[in-house]
């Protein structure tokens, strides 16, 4: 028997507690009474841990939080779509096109990306926009193939090598890159939630939030697609829709987290599997919700365990990500067969 109540307030519970906990710990050591303090608007000891907690800590807790609900909900929908409990956002291409946006600017015009009015959009606003570029020319092509193919996995096949087609030019473009350039590359790859500043936080937010509304609006043509496409025309969902409206949610969610954060690895592919195990179901009513609050709580506690206790030494979010995702991936993969995701 599904008991979704309990599911719902325990996460809601651990959200919240990994919220504070991300205000509270950090690489420079902040006083918990002092944080409180400077939550509350009273004058703090230092003037440099109000900067801390207010331009550093809260937007990058806001930041993991509608990160790991965006990758998770958007491998959700891609599952669900594909049939495939493997598939991930990055199974499209969309993160490749992200990463191909980043490597022309950061390994080939040096970090700008073209000219506003007389001023050239240099550093870390390049470095967003030109991701965000490329996720959505990748999504647009996505968009467009998928009025032209009628099978799911042709489209994926389609994905897969516009990923491979992104990877080969990021390859061309590091071989003839300084050595620099490459570091900066690949430190931008590894991912991490301190790219959203506190003036970026409302723009990012409206993004997220905007594709996360999109997917509770898809919520019924969802549960439809598990009987299968034929099942779900019969029940008067326009499937050929429903495919691009899944698409460009995903492609909303994925683009803007990628843009802001680097892509991250296994939030997406793991998350929903996570959700499943803890629901015991796989309706999208439930599913769905459950999978958002579950892919904040891990994103907020990878934020955490980046930060080496002890140290002010941060490791790569990346390096982070596996340690949660790949045991859970193992485990789906070894009992497939004794677990039912699509019904």
């Amino acid at each position: 028997m599904n008991k979704p109540a309990p599911v719902y307030s325990c996460l809601i519970l651990v959200l919240w507690l990994l919220f504070i906990g991300n205000l509270m710990y950090g690489a420079v050591s902040i006083p918990v009474d002092s944080v409180f303090n400077i939550l509350l608007g009273k004058e703090p000891e230092r003037l440099s841990w109000q900067n801390i907690v207010l331009q550093t800590r809260i937007p990058q807790a806001v930041t993991a939080l509608l990160s790991g609900a965006s990758l998770a909900v958007s491998g959700l929908l891609l599952q669900t779509l594909f049939q495939n409990p493997l598939a991930g956002p990055s199974i499209l291409g969309i993160s490749d096109g992200a990463n191909l946006g980043v490597a022309v600017v950061m390994l080939y015009l040096g970090g700008a990306v073209g000219y506003l009015s007389d001023l050239p959009v240099s550093g870390y606003p390049a470095i967003i926009v030109a991701a965000f570029i490329g996720s959505c020319a990748v999504l647009g092509l996505i968009l467009y193939f998928s009025s032209k193919v009628r099978s799911n996995v042709m489209l994926l096949i389609i994905g897969i090598m516009i990923g491979y087609l992104a990877s080969s030019v990021i390859s061309i473009l590091n071989f003839y890159a300084t050595a620099d350039r490459v570091r900066s590359f690949v430190m931008w790859g590894l991912g991490n939630f301190s790219g959203v500043s506190l003036s970026l936080l409302p723009f990012f937010s409206l993004c997220t939030l905007t594709g996360l509304f999109l997917a509770i609006l898809l919520i019924k043509p969802l549960n439809a697609l598990l009987l299968g496409e034929v099942y779900a025309a019969n029940l008067g969902i326009k499937v050929k829709r429903t495919r691009a409206l899944i698409l460009l949610c995903t492609g909303l969610l994925t683009a803007t987290t990628t843009a802001f954060c680097g892509p991250i690895s296994f939030i997406g592919l793991a998350v929903p599997h996570i959700a499943r195990l803890l629901l015991g179901s796989s309706n999208h009513k439930m599913l769905l919700p459950v999978t958002l609050l579950t892919g904040a709580c891990v994103a907020l506690l990878c934020n955490m365990l980046m930060v080496l206790p002890g140290t002010n030494t941060l490791l790569p979010l990346n390096a982070v990500t596996p340690i949660i995702g790949a045991p859970v991936v193992i485990y789906v993969i070894i009992n497939r067969k004794n677990i039912q995701y699509f019904n």
